[in-house]
């Protein structure tokens, strides 16, 4: 099937792209184009007019903000998120959760801006940047604004950027010796979408073994990306244990709302995530204690 007619704009700068944007009435950000262009192919998405802002290089860069955070441009794309030596160092659990994003064609024009605008609960990098608390900046007519990952994903491809705005950059926090994390996914073959995916950080106590801090991002199972936190709540302070552990995982499906397809039904997705949660944690406790040298 092929798209229905529509007007192209390329634009060059931030300022050009919000104009236009203001401008017309039904207008739609294209970016890499690798979650938009297929939906135009199946006409579940009909823009009037698509502003194209991959010709602005303002958007394109990972650079320190301080000793705690990385700032990432909305245009990066997901091969250069997955090779960056400074997320490697400063948040290697993004760079994990891109490496693993469809095919290398894919990775080299999609962009973690268009994928977090895009907001499709099954994808791997908005689970990661809610488990991260990641800030988003978005730019428009009226100024910019930041918005907490929490509050970012509002329901099924849906985001706080409204109409006439863009997404500028992404902040993620930088990662101390006391975190571990893990992003595992469950799916049919390499480069589909998940049927579950699950990224999970942990911080751990300066002896390596009560959980500070559990946060716990998850794909596939609800109308938006989302939160275990149920779990989150239940092992924060805790002595870690392997029967402390498989409680989590078992709480970590409390108000999953999971839809059931070809691939899975319902309560095998919510099967799923117990056991990717539970094997998520062992592997984030595992890294956080090799972190602080407390293997």
């Amino acid at each position: 099937m092929y798209p229905r007619p529509f007007e192209y704009r390329a634009v060059t700068t931030v300022d050009e792209a919000l104009r236009v944007l203001h401008e017309v009435e039904d207008g739609k950000v294209l970016a890499g184009g690798q979650s938009l262009l297929p939906l135009m192919k199946l006409r579940l998405a009909s823009p009037g007019v698509l502003v194209d802002i991959s010709g602005i290089p303002d958007l394109s860069y990972i650079r320190p903000q301080g000793e705690n955070a990385v700032e990432i441009g909305s245009l990066t794309t997901h091969d250069t998120v997955a090779h960056s030596a400074l997320l490697q160092e400063r948040c290697p659990i993004l760079p994990a959760a891109a490496r693993g994003i469809a095919d290398q064609q894919i990775r080299n024009r999609g962009t973690i801006g268009g994928s977090s605008c895009h907001a499709d609960p099954a994808s791997d990098l908005p689970p990661t940047l809610l488990a991260l608390d990641a800030e988003f900046s978005i730019v428009g007519p009226k100024g910019s604004r930041t918005v907490p990952a929490k509050e970012f994903f509002v329901d099924l491809f849906e985001t706080q950027v409204q109409r006439d705005e863009i997404l500028h950059h992404i902040q993620v926090p930088t990662l101390g010796p006391q975190w571990g994390w893990s992003y595992t996914k469950f799916n049919r073959r390499e480069g589909d979408y998940p049927i579950v995916g699950v990224a999970i950080l942990v911080r751990l106590d300066s002896h390596g073994r009560r959980l500070e801090e559990v946060r716990i991002g998850l794909a596939a199972v609800n109308p938006t990306p989302c939160r275990a936190r149920a779990a989150e709540r239940f092992l924060q302070g805790q002595e870690i244990s392997p029967a402390i552990l498989k409680e989590a995982a078992h709480r970590s499906t409390e108000g999953l709302h999971p839809g059931s397809d070809m691939h899975g039904s319902s309560q095998y997705r919510r099967d799923m995530v117990q056991v990717f949660v539970r094997r998520g944690l062992e592997e984030a406790v595992t890294r956080a204690r090799l972190a602080g040298g407390n293997p």
